[in-house]
């Protein structure tokens, strides 16, 4: 029982680099603002809001943002379209008590990308990133396949990149996880 018990919380686990992530490492690693990035590299950038409701926290993100296993927070999910394809898929989680005072709007964003409102303001403090690859039973790897015209080949790539961190301002934190789709690396591929 112990042994599964620690081949779980091995499951769960974030990384503190990604691990053989190839031609993703350079979009991964990078600290700035990924819209910033998605803006200079893309003709055409948008942001397509998906869902934007009050609901449970996913379970591991529970313990880093402090917040009780049944506690509901805005959840935010988004399509960073490049080019008019869904390059990156961002799942944002803004507790109640962090939607207070500076950033009271953010849960009126709409189809404005959340990373301008984060880089754009110098308080802001961001955590180190940590990474992950998301399996077809992973809540994340869901959420973001539930959402695309077409879901990624899971016989040819098995995972996709995902990398996360805390945004925290006058003591109100909210997280950001980006989930990097295969589109990404087609674009990227274009341009050259």
């Amino acid at each position: 029982m112990k042994i599964q018990k620690n081949l779980s919380s091995t499951r769960q686990r974030w990384l503190n680099r990604p691990i053989q992530a190839y031609k993703l490492q350079l979009w991964l690693i990078d600290n700035g603002s990924l819209t910033a990035r998605l803006q200079q590299r893309f003709n055409k950038f948008a942001v397509e809001a998906i869902e934007v409701k009050y609901a449970k926290i996913i379970q591991d993100e529970t313990a880093l943002l402090r917040q009780p296993n049944y506690q509901y927070a805005l959840i935010r999910e988004v399509l960073l379209m490049g080019n008019n394809q869904a390059v990156v898929f961002a799942h944002s989680v803004l507790p109640r008590a962090s939607l207070r005072g500076a950033w009271n709007g953010l849960g009126r964003l709409g189809n404005k990308p959340l990373g301008a409102t984060l880089f754009a303001n110098p308080k802001v403090k961001r955590t180190a990133l940590s990474y992950k690859k998301l399996t077809p039973n992973h809540a994340l790897y869901q959420h973001t396949t539930r959402h695309l015209a077409q879901e990624p080949d899971v016989r040819k790539l098995g995972y996709l990149w995902a990398r996360r961190s805390i945004f925290s301002l006058s003591c109100a934190n909210i997280m950001v996880t980006e989930v990097f789709l295969p589109q990404l690396l087609i674009e990227d591929l274009d341009k050259n």
